[in-house]
């Protein structure tokens, strides 16, 4: 089975407060149809097109007797700033890492990487082709603790592939971004339970005790920021190596440790310690881009404040979109799961944890 390839995150928001964000504009309406002529006409493309799920913006899997394409039309409510970010850094990634598992964009026949459409109300749609990558999405197949370093390995890579990344985007906010978890409180109302709310305010309490102090000091650099296991493909015939990384739609400036809790928050054992099955996944990204001692000393902080942030923004949303209630909370128990079982884990042993696993 392969993923959709979508580029994009649709359960996320692209505002950083109360935060409607593109979600509150319906993605643009193509047939595929129109789909098959934009291929043809700006990039020379013939081939049948089929739409690929997204809610935000016009997606599509163009195939022809040599393989398949995405062809992606960009929300007009996207900044076109933002969605250039994107382009800009998969551009990047090929040139300082050709062997990289990402996805590549392709020219127009024009020659470029973006092209402008315009909406009935005028407003710019940026049109782009990408490859396609085959592979199994990772939340389709068993797990294993080789896996698991494979992921670690290649999203240190990739931070080290995004270091020198220079963007006019930079202060780009995503509500989603672990930095603004001190925002979360105006999300508190919407948790559903005296329990719940208690453990969210906890892990808030910690962040802005521990954290948003010092976070001006670590490594900041544009990430990717969503590495959760729709958008990790692995290869067919070996599991356990990764054949893509997908969705840079969440893109952010923000400290690079950030990126890891992001991806280990998606790591967590439910049983006994938590972080004993994210070792794996730390340990191999420390060997490939070593963690400073502060900044493993604050990843405990870092993933619970992400599953908080999940925790929140999931409540928020559910109460906001009824309609989509049950797609909004999908990978809400995974998170109040994990923010249970971190309440059971002791700060200071979770830290000589991460000490002794990455040989600090």
């Amino acid at each position: 089975m392969s993923t959709d390839q979508t580029i994009d995150a649709p359960a996320h928001e692209n505002a950083a407060g109360s935060g409607d964000g593109q979600l509150a504009a319906p993605p643009p309406v193509f047939t595929t149809a129109e789909a098959e002529e934009l291929a043809r006409t700006y990039f020379g493309l013939a081939g049948t097109a089929s739409p690929l799920t997204s809610e935000r913006d016009a997606n599509f899997r163009i195939r022809n007797a040599h393989g398949s394409h995405v062809l992606k039309i960009a929300n007009p409510a996207e900044a076109a700033l933002v969605t250039n970010l994107q382009t800009e850094a998969l551009l990047h990634i090929a040139r300082v890492d050709p062997g990289m598992p990402v996805q590549r964009v392709l020219p127009s026949v024009n020659g470029c990487h973006e092209e402008v459409l315009r909406d009935a109300e005028g407003r710019p749609m940026v049109l782009r082709l990408f490859s396609y990558l085959e592979g199994d999405p990772l939340s389709m197949v068993p797990r294993s603790a080789a896996q698991r370093r494979a992921i670690g390995s290649a999203l240190a890579r990739l931070g080290i592939a995004l270091r020198d990344l220079t963007h006019p985007a930079a202060d780009h906010e995503l509500v989603w971004d672990i930095k603004h978890a001190g925002r979360l409180r105006q999300y508190l109302p919407y948790i559903e339970g005296d329990e719940r709310r208690a453990l969210v305010e906890r892990v808030l309490t910690a962040f802005d005790t521990h954290v948003q102090p010092v976070m001006p000091s670590l490594r900041w650099q544009f990430v990717h920021a969503d590495l959760n296991p729709s958008n990790v493909l692995v290869k067919k015939d070996r599991q356990d190596e990764i054949a893509g990384i997908l969705d840079f739609g969440d893109m952010v400036h923000t400290p690079l440790v950030n990126d890891l809790a992001v991806a280990a928050s998606y790591q967590l054992g439910l049983d006994g310690n938590p972080l004993a099955e994210a070792g794996d996944f730390i340990r191999a990204y420390h060997e490939t881009n070593p963690l400073t001692p502060t900044e493993l000393d604050l990843l405990y902080d870092l993933i619970a404040a992400r599953m908080a942030t999940t925790a929140c923004i999931t409540s928020w949303r559910a109460a906001r979109y009824p309609e989509n209630r049950d797609y909004i909370l999908r990978n809400a128990p995974r998170a109040w799961a994990g923010l249970k079982a971190f309440a059971d884990l002791p700060r200071e042993k979770a830290q000589d944890y991460l000490r002794h696993l990455c040989g600090a």
